[in-house]
């Protein structure tokens, strides 16, 4: 699927204060769509969030919607399809916000570009929902290919598993030109870059690097970070950071650059791209084996960097408000309900239901959602997160009320699913940014593990990793009238119903407009 005939679909670029306004044409002759622009708070404009069965019905084949919306804060965003799964099809994009003129950011570089990665698939949108709503269960497998700003190569032969990491004969032959690693910027020496990097893939946890360059990271989607100087990024779906790299090593020679999965076993050749500096051959590969890219499994190293990330930076630090009104603790959990796997939250797998909750809530139609609140906790003291969970839960389509202005922690837990692993989620809110207060390994336990919440200088996030069997604390102010969405960012796993639904002050929310219904 393709925007304006491109996957990903052109990068959007505005300035803070801009409205934006975009119509989408549904061109798709069997398939409703929705495009919803992830990062952007849309205060004022919930019904522009673009979550089909949230905020708004779908777009009908053949028909037209215009999103109509302002960027209230700097930074490097997205958009993407968020219907079914259709982001696995490449519908998706940057959407890059800068600050106004006469406002100084905390660093300084030369130019900026932006890298957007992502997996690919060879089986359609359609054979893997299928496989998902199957019994038994027919999961979605391993992507076939990594991309790099939408380029990739496919190679049955995964050299990212060769003996000694890519020295292997197979993995260096000459390519047909149309294969060759595409160049992902060319440099100039002695220029420092900003590079806006951006993961919409629907399954894999990745790492990237830049050979024989190290980067400094200044931006985590949106908010400004204390400076971390690293060798490699590791990077979920639906983040986004901004890294500053100069261009400081030998000219006369490229440089690879290189996505590669983690967190899940390594069954797909990794991405490469190439950095290439100014007077040589962009193509030219380097003379240097391909990168390796960090142990899969190393999650302590990914904790680790999680943990350095989430400092704001000393002169943009946003006060947490010093204790929550109410705590959310969600346990992560794969489930069998009706003879289907599920993904449930506390036991509840959630369904979207036929008419938007935005609209249901707004206009006062009793019986469009599940009435009954899901359930707030879980038996966190005697839970075993080492084990799969017992064949029970249910499917339902129901709503968290937050009191508009009230202040929430959410705590995810995360454990073993049914094949007894546990991965890595990463999990995005709509509608808010929250501080990210604390990563932390095994069981929660409220009195002993809020203590240890950061509540000093904590960064901002809407997406955020939960590592295996861990357990991550954020905490948000419900301030932004609305119905929103906060689910796992794994097009499957929100698929098989890993998310939850927040509502609050729908009443102040103004007059929907007639379009999205």
């Amino acid at each position: 699927m393709t925007i304006n005939g491109e996957s990903p679909g052109p990068t959007i670029h505005a300035t803070q204060g801009d409205t934006i306004v975009v119509t989408v044409h549904n061109k798709l002759e069997t398939e409703n769509t929705g495009i919803h622009w992830h990062g952007i708070r849309q205060i004022g404009s919930p019904w522009a969030d673009g979550t089909v069965g949230v905020t708004q019905c779908p777009i009908l084949p053949g028909d037209t919607f215009t999103y109509r919306f302002v960027v209230d804060r700097p930074g490097t965003y997205f958009y993407h399809a968020h219907y079914g799964m259709q982001r696995v099809a490449g519908l998706d994009g940057m959407l890059v916000v800068s600050a106004p003129d006469g406002v100084a950011e905390p660093f300084t570089y030369d130019e900026e570009r932006t890298i957007l990665l992502m997996d690919w698939w060879h089986k359609s949108v359609y054979e893997q929902a299928v496989g998902l709503a199957s019994d038994p269960l027919v999961f979605v497998g391993e992507p076939q290919s990594l991309l790099i700003n939408g380029r990739g190569v496919f190679e049955p032969f995964h050299c990212s598993r060769a003996p000694n990491g890519s020295s292997d004969a197979a993995c260096n032959v000459p390519r047909p030109a149309g294969c060759a690693p595409r160049t992902l910027f060319t440099a100039v020496p002695g220029k420092t870059y900003r590079l806006r990097v951006g993961s919409l893939t629907s399954l894999s946890a990745l790492n990237f690097a830049i050979e024989g360059h190290s980067m400094t990271v200044v931006e985590v989607d949106g908010y400004y970070v204390r400076p971390v100087v690293v060798d490699s990024l590791y990077i979920y779906s639906g983040e986004s950071y901004s890294v500053l790299v100069k261009a400081d090593q030998d000219p006369s020679r490229n440089y690879w650059a290189a996505s590669h999965v983690v967190a899940r076993e390594r069954n797909t050749t990794s991405a490469m791209a190439i950095l290439s500096y100014a007077g040589n051959d962009p193509r030219a590969p380097p003379p240097t084996p391909r990168p390796v890219g960090p142990a899969w499994d190393d999650v302590t190293a990914r904790v680790e960097q999680s943990r350095s990330l989430a400092v704001a930076h000393p002169d943009h630090v946003l006060p947490v408000p010093p204790r929550p009104d109410r705590a959310l603790l969600l346990l992560n959990t794969q489930n069998r309900i009706g003879g289907h796997t599920k993904w449930a939250i506390n036991g509840v797998s959630l369904a979207f239901p036929a008419t938007p909750y935005l609209v249901s809530m707004k206009r006062g139609l009793q019986g469009a959602y599940d009435a009954r609140p899901p359930p707030e906790t879980y038996d966190f003291r005697s839970y075993d997160i080492e084990r799969p969970p017992p064949a029970n839960g249910t499917v339902a389509s129901a709503v968290y009320r937050l009191a508009l202005g009230s202040v929430v922690d959410l705590v995810l837990q995360n454990t073993v699913a049914l094949n007894k692993k546990s991965e890595t989620h990463p999990w995005h809110l709509h509608g808010h940014d929250f501080w990210v207060l604390a990563y932390g390994d095994g069981k929660f336990d409220p009195e002993r593990d809020t203590a240890r919440f950061n509540l000093r200088d904590p960064v901002m996030k809407n997406p955020v990793a939960l590592h295996p069997k861990g357990r991550t604390a954020v905490r948000f102010v419900a301030d932004n009238p609305g119905v929103w969405l906060f689910h796992c960012h794994i097009e499957a796993h929100v698929y098989m119903g890993m998310a939850v639904v927040f509502e609050e002050g729908v009443d102040k929310v103004g007059r929907l407009p007639k379009s999205i219904m």
